[in-house]
Formats: structure tokens, sequence, C-alpha cells
């Protein structure tokens, strides 16, 4: 969120990124741990850097050739020090250099290459909170509080199935409370466990969804209280619209969302299906890293 607004809308990055590289977005958490061809690649690249494999996070900028030779690494935002990295690497790029060989594919690394369910959904989700923040002249901290949560919610076959159907599926409703109706807006949120929970009725009559939601931390630091609304519509057998907004107040914060405003804030949380013509589309649930599982069957 916060490079979209500090450093990806700088006009001269874009261009650059544009013109002169072919911009990659991976997940660093599973590229450093992927024993496959397409991990190797990363954490070779990532070993020439200050964030060494097997030390810690390797999240931040890296630039390279197509045989893997780092050309720049930076793990700071704005657009002036974006800059000053794609033009190092630009000038320390050798354009007569031979090319490199592609990758050979090969097997790949199941355990953090994710696709969703055959036969599923994927529906994009969005997260604003709508007010709360004191005011503020800081525009990094500006940044941080007008920031706009995104994920995807991944949809079982059977349930899909069901909502052709009219019915609401328990299971798909607790996915979407534990791990969707969560603060996300400033960073990676702590999600819900099953004990946390406390109410979530939902029903689903001719296409209208209505519901709520009563999510509460056992020591109390976190809690959300939501109304659902929404509309779901099926065309030939498959489910083509689901709409819902989750709006409510919400408290607290977690180890890498700090900064909430103070006491209960409104939160609104935004759910509507993917149609695959943006390429998040393809990024498997923050909720299911390292258990997907856990994730798909709400354990």
């Amino acid at each position: 969120m916060l490079d979209r607004a500090s450093t990806f809308s700088d006009p001269e990055v874009i261009r650059l990124l544009q013109t002169k590289f072919i911009p990659v977005a991976i997940d660093q958490a599973y590229h450093r741990r992927q024993k496959d061809a397409e991990g190797r690649f990363y954490q070779k690249i990532a070993n020439q850097s200050p964030r060494k494999i097997g030390e810690g996070t390797t999240q931040g900028h890296f630039v390279a050739t197509a045989d893997g030779a780092l050309l720049g690494f930076r793990n700071n935002r704005g657009g002036e020090r974006a800059l000053n990295l794609l033009h190092s690497a630009l000038r320390r790029f050798d354009p007569g250099r031979t090319g490199a060989d592609p990758l050979e594919r090969g097997q790949v690394d199941r355990r953090y290459v994710y696709a969703p369910p055959d036969g599923g959904l994927v529906v994009r989700v969005h997260a604003k909170i709508l007010g709360g923040y004191e005011e503020t002249e800081n525009p990094w901290r500006r940044m941080f509080q007008e920031g706009l949560g995104r994920d995807n919610l991944w949809v079982r076959k059977d349930e899909h199935d069901a909502l052709t159907e009219g019915i609401l599926p328990e299971s798909l409703m607790i996915r979407l409370a534990r791990f969707h109706l969560v603060d996300n807006t400033r960073g990676e949120p702590p999600m819900w466990r099953r004990e946390d929970v406390r109410e979530n009725r939902s029903s689903l009559n001719d296409g209208q969804l209505n519901g709520f939601v009563h999510l509460k931390t056992k020591g109390g630091e976190r809690e959300y209280k939501a109304d659902l609304l929404g509309r779901v519509e099926v065309l030939d057998g498959r489910v083509v619209r689901f709409d819902v907004v989750a709006k409510g107040l919400f408290r607290g914060e977690g180890p890498y969302t700090r900064g909430a405003p103070k006491g209960n804030f409104p939160l609104a949380i935004g759910f509507q299906i993917a149609d695959g013509s943006d390429i998040a589309d393809s990024i498997p649930p923050q909720g299911s890293r390292g258990w997907l599982d856990d994730y798909i069957r709400n354990r």
C-alpha cells in the first residue's frame, strides 16, 4: 500500500519501469524458501544483496540482469530513492552482455505455489478505514491513513455449487470472517482464530445477502462488529456477481499494523468477483500463507 502511494505513483518511475525494465512482484516469504528453479533464481539474486537467505526477511527492491547478476538493491520508499536505484542500475548494466538461457521450470515446490480451487471462485477484497484518524500534515502518515487494503478470497467448488443453488455455506462465511474481516490497510494483519468468532449469522434469500459478524480476541485487544449486505447472482450455473460489503466498528491493531486510530473506528470491507483482468487476481489469500489447507478447511 505505502509503496504504491509513495514510490510507484511517481510518473518517472512508472515510465522507466515500463520502458527499461521488466517489473516482477513476488512474495519473498515464499521465494526465499522455495526449493525449485524459480526459488533458486531469486535466492541467487538476494544472496548478492545485504539481505542474505537464511538471515530473516529479504524484503526490498532488487534490480538484476536476466542471468541473475544483481545491479542494485534498496529497502526504502520514495520516488526519488527509487529513481536513484533505477538510474544506478542502468549505468551498471552492460547491453553488450550475452543473454541468459531461459530457466527450465521443472517441478515446482507445491508448498509455496498455490492455485485457486478447481471449480471455485476468486473474490477481490478491499478494506478502507472511513474515519477516526487524527489530522496530520505529515505526508507519510497521511499515506497510511488513506491506505486501501487488498486481498483475494478463495471459494471452494462445493461452496460455489451451493451458492448457485441459493445456499450460503457456513464454511464460506467462517472463512470470510476469520481471514478477510481484518484491518490490512497499514500492513500484514493478524487473522482471527475460530474462537474469536463470537457471532456469525447470515442469510441468502432471492440473491439478497444479509448478515452480522462479531469478532473479538480472547484478551479483547481486537474487536470488529459489522453488518453484511450484498447481492449474489447466478448465470448458467455459475456465480457471476458476489457484491458484498461489511461495515462496522473495529478496535485494535496487530504487530505489523501499528498506528490504528484510537478506540473504535469505522472499517468497511468490500467483496467482488474477480474476472482475471487484474494480475493481482492470481495472488493467493494472505491468510493462506504457509497453511493453505487450514485456510481452505477453516481448521
